[in-house]
């Protein structure tokens, strides 16, 4: 474990060995997670290939001190709209792209590709819209979008905000709260040791970035933006999609997808994974792999 200051923050990562592969495989989490669930696929991949892992700012153990950055229009506005929403831009998915340039740029990775899951995977494709010479390649695992559906969208965010307030930091020592989070969002419950693990980054995750995050992703405007970023990526891109994922079904990832050139071509950019999940690099770790080399052979 190491750390580099990006945004004002202390950026937690993990950096294996480089190999005789050019490419680093950077890979990027998702919401209110961290980098600790990459570990089994980089177990397997590290081998082959250098492997960074990062815990995004806020999440993780990436955790803003007390002198946090606060935007200037948040400092210095009398308007408490205009201040929410200068807080809520520094969480913007374009903010954390720009804070993984800046984490290549530091540890001199000028060749990446990016795999990101879920929120992360918007983040990647973001980071490859901003460094298309830098960005080899995005693989986004249970990542897609852009269709706003308003009501859902609003009765999501709220329920979000609402989880977000409430999160006493007793809570993993309540008695078999980590058995639920076992069952989260998955086909078959993964091990205990994950669902502490993500029990305990529910809990610790910042509220301004859980909120920020949540607030900025799910707006009209922003989920309208990503296809756009998708239709000019000239990089490849491809789309991996659990097939019971109750959290971002396949027609959505699939929808995303359809923005990329490469969509419906020979080789096409959506790979869905059976029996599947959310969470498909803990539930299906051996077949993620195998994706991800067969399309870094490609």
């Amino acid at each position: 474990m190491s750390t580099k200051l990006i945004s004002g923050v202390s950026h937690v990562y993990d950096l294996t060995a480089p190999t005789s592969h050019p490419e680093t495989l950077v890979f990027i989490h998702g919401w209110m997670l961290s980098r600790n669930y990459w570990q089994p696929l980089i177990d397997q991949l590290s081998v082959d290939y250098q492997c960074l892992s990062y815990d995004l700012r806020g999440f993780g153990e990436s955790q803003p001190g007390r002198d946090r950055v606060i935007l200037p229009e948040a400092q210095s506005s009398g308007n408490l709209a205009v201040a929410v929403q200068a807080r809520v831009t520094q969480y913007s998915l374009l903010s954390y792209a720009r804070d993984l340039g800046m984490l290549l740029r530091e540890l001199q990775i000028s060749k990446a590709w990016l795999i990101g899951h879920s929120l992360g995977g918007c983040v990647a494709l973001w980071a490859a819209d901003q460094m298309p010479e830098q960005v080899q390649g995005v693989i986004c695992l249970n990542s897609g979008g852009g269709i706003y559906l308003k009501e859902a969208f609003e009765r999501f965010r709220s329920a979000g905000q609402q989880m977000v307030k409430f999160r006493p930091k007793w809570l993993p020592q309540l008695p078999g709260l980590d058995l639920v989070f076992t069952r989260a969002n998955v086909v078959q419950a993964i091990d205990r040791s994950w669902g502490r693990q993500r029990l305990i980054d529910f809990v610790k995750a910042d509220p301004d970035a859980a909120v920020g995050t949540l607030l900025d992703s799910t707006t009209e405007a922003e989920v309208h933006r990503l296809p756009q970023v998708v239709a000019r990526l000239s990089q490849p891109v491809y789309f991996v999609a659990g097939t019971k994922d109750t959290v971002m079904e396949p027609k959505y990832v699939r929808h995303l997808a359809s923005f990329h050139p490469r969509f419906g071509s020979d080789a096409d950019n959506v790979l869905e994974i059976a029996d599947c999940g959310h969470l498909s690099m803990l539930e299906k770790t051996d077949v993620v792999e195998a994706h991800i080399r067969r399309i870094l052979r490609s």
